[in-house]
């Protein structure tokens, strides 16, 4: 049974300038909590699982999630979009996932391992197993497409690729008839992010997660989201939604590392989570100590 991880470590609370002081708190919360896991761990706990970030190769523990209810079809841009984005909210109410991942090649790594990491085959496998670990405490099946993702300086994206990737997502959806489809809200200028959101809108997809690629530049500019709303005219209303992931927040901090765990500093992994309290904190009644993920639909769940 999971255990609310306040009952156990004092979960941070972010101050005014808490981008500088949270990340602290943060890690010192998480590894406390981490060792409470890693003692039921050693106590036999079927429950709880040893995950090793695939760089670093260090031990993290997490609960195993059971999955319930209606099958979840997630269409993310790159490996680690998921994890960002809404993983949260699947540590908190999991149900049967299948993540299909578009561009899984790419030569981007952080800049202090370009040497250890040198090809597009080492990055793309090093990433690879970065989303196998993030995305194993949810039981999920995995489908990579094999695109390569885009390089800097970003241009629009092709819309040949777009209708290749279309019917390719299109293959995949026919044989997963059941599920609910989940994919980016697009609230960046990403051209991977802009075409899988396209790609999925055109598969009827009608549930979307508030992708944070580049959060601090661009989910929460003012000209961004103006940009956001001007590309969702001419659609179904996009109205905004939250879960609140609070009890799971230092399970999501491991998500983290497995996604990230070519990242340093460490803390540079957790601004998710400080996008997370954010979000919560610009919900009426909401109090100190809440942490949310945003949704965006077309019609009612």
């Amino acid at each position: 049974m999971t255990r609310h991880p306040a009952a156990l470590v004092k979960l941070p609370t972010p101050d005014a300038e808490g981008i500088y002081t949270f990340p602290d708190d943060l890690v010192r919360a998480h590894q406390q909590w981490t060792d409470a896991l890693a003692e039921r761990h050693r106590a036999h706990d079927d429950g709880v699982i040893e995950l090793r970030a695939p760089h670093s190769r260090h031990p993290y523990y997490i609960e195993m999630r059971r999955p319930a209810g209606r099958p979840v079809l997630v269409i993310e841009p790159h490996h680690d979009d998921f994890a960002l984005s809404a993983s949260g909210t699947f540590l908190a109410h999991p149900r049967p996932l299948t993540v299909v991942t578009v561009f899984t090649r790419s030569t981007s790594v952080h800049p202090a391992l370009g040497g250890t990491y040198s090809t597009e085959a080492a990055v793309s496998a090093v990433r690879d197993s970065e989303g196998a670990a993030a995305l194993t405490p949810f039981d999920a099946a995995r489908v990579p497409l094999g695109h390569k993702d885009a390089d800097p300086p970003y241009r629009p994206f092709n819309r040949e690729r777009l209708e290749r990737i279309t019917e390719e997502l299109h293959e995949v959806a026919a044989a997963h008839h059941d599920t609910e489809l989940l994919a980016p809200a697009a609230v960046t200028r990403h051209p991977d992010h802009l075409l899988v959101h396209e790609a999925a809108v055109r598969l009827g997809c009608r549930w979307f997660w508030e992708d944070l690629a580049f959060w601090t530049t661009y989910a929460l500019a003012g000209c961004d989201q103006h940009l956001f709303r001007a590309r969702a005219r001419g659609r179904p209303t996009l109205r905004p939604s939250t879960v609140e992931i609070t009890d799971v927040i230092l399970d999501k901090v491991t998500v983290l590392r497995m996604h990230g765990s070519q990242m340093h500093p460490e803390r540079k992994a957790y601004r998710p989570i400080r996008h997370a309290w954010t979000t919560a904190g610009h919900l009426d009644g909401i109090g100190n100590g809440t942490y949310a993920e945003r949704f965006y639909r077309t019609e009612s769940p």
